[in-house]
This record gives structure tokens, C-alpha cells and sequence, in this order.
């Protein structure tokens, strides 16, 4: 049974929901029903940043607009590479092997938003930086770390968990864990005490 205080996640991404159900945050878990392509497309011309926002407010009000008077949280992640190219979620083993040998040997970003909206607007956002250290990935590892990884990384942007082998292809990661998940936690768990979602 939920109530007007529990938490709406725009999402059924695994990682997001386990990150709130390990901080013991209420909340039920409602897909956003988003076409990504067609946004990202129709949002091309934003700087990474501005996208990783701009989708996570996206995410957020089409749930917020069937679910008046409740609390959602929209939440986006997006890597782009050091020569400026944003990388979508493979499509295949083979493009999987080709984001992997693009970022070996570079320092890359990922960008990940996130948007409370209430009755059809935002009311809340913030957006964070990690900076990915990729260490030189030879193509046997490659190989490898794809037999073992795929297709289990196929809806994975940047093709690795960082919870599990993922974290092999870094020699060095700048930001919060939370945020190489999927969702700057420790912002949003602020914002829910100001909300009484959860105890302050």
C-alpha cells in the first residue's frame, strides 16, 4: 500500500531502484514509457550536461502527469566520450566492442540527472559530474570481458557495471559511486528529508 509521501521512481532500471531500496526509501517503480532515440535526437543540439537533465525532466513529467499529487523522480545518465561524442546503449556485441575501444586509454564523462517534478513540473534537479580514467583496454580483454559481461550490459550506457567486472576497465574514476550507478543518491536522499519522504 502506498500513500501521497511515498516516492514515485520514473524507471525500472535495476541499479535505481536498488539504490533507493538499499538507503530504505519508500517508493513503487513506474516505467516513463519514453522513445530516448526520438528524444535524444530532438534534443541534439544540448551539451551533455543539458541532455542528462533535459531527459531526466522528460522521464519525470510524463509520470508526474498520470500521478497527480505524487512525488516523482526522473533520472538520466549519459557518457560522452573525450572527443565529444555522446555514447548510446549498444545495440549490439560488436558496437559494444566498438564503445569500449573508443574509450580505452582516455578520460571521458559521464553526466547524471536527476528531476522531482509534482503535478505536471519540476520542482527539483541537479545534475553531477564522474570523470571515467578508461586504463588501455587490449582486445583480448575485451573479448573477454564481453563473453563474460554480454548481453547482461546491453542496457548499460558505456557498457559496464561498476558493481561488478565493469570496474576493471578503469584506472581511476573522479566523482561519486552513486552517480557511475546512475543517480547522484546522496542529493536526492537531501531532498527527500526536506519532503518528509523519508526521516530527516
Amino acid at each position: 500500500m502506498t500513500d501521497g509521501r511515498t516516492l514515485v521512481l520514473a524507471s525500472q532500471s535495476a541499479s535505481r531502484r536498488a539504490m533507493l531500496t538499499d538507503a530504505s526509501v519508500p517508493f513503487e517503480a513506474i516505467a516513463a514509457g519514453v522513445d530516448e532515440d526520438a528524444a535524444k535526437a530532438s534534443l541534439a543540439h544540448l551539451s551533455p550536461r543539458d541532455l542528462a537533465d533535459a531527459l531526466a525532466e522528460l522521464k519525470a513529467l510524463r509520470v508526474s502527469a498520470r500521478m497527480p499529487g505524487r512525488l516523482v523522480l526522473g533520472s538520466d545518465s549519459l557518457v560522452a566520450l573525450a572527443d565529444g561524442r555522446i555514447l548510446d546503449k549498444p545495440v549490439s556485441r560488436d558496437d559494444a566492442a566498438d564503445h569500449l575501444r573508443r574509450m580505452s586509454g582516455g578520460v571521458h564523462d559521464l553526466w547524471s540527472g536527476v528531476v522531482m517534478a509534482e503535478d505536471g513540473r519540476a520542482v527539483w534537479r541537479h545534475v553531477e559530474r564522474a570523470k571515467l580514467h578508461v586504463r588501455p583496454l587490449s582486445y583480448s580483454f575485451v573479448e573477454a570481458y564481453l563473453d563474460a559481461e554480454w548481453p547482461a550490459i546491453s542496457g548499460c550506457v558505456g557498457c559496464f557495471r561498476i558493481e561488478g567486472p565493469g570496474v576493471q576497465l578503469f584506472s581511476r574514476i573522479d566523482g561519486s559511486h552513486f552517480t557511475v550507478l546512475g543517480m547522484p543518491l546522496l542529493p536526492v536522499l537531501d531532498y527527500l528529508r526536506v519532503r518528509s519522504v523519508i526521516a530527516s
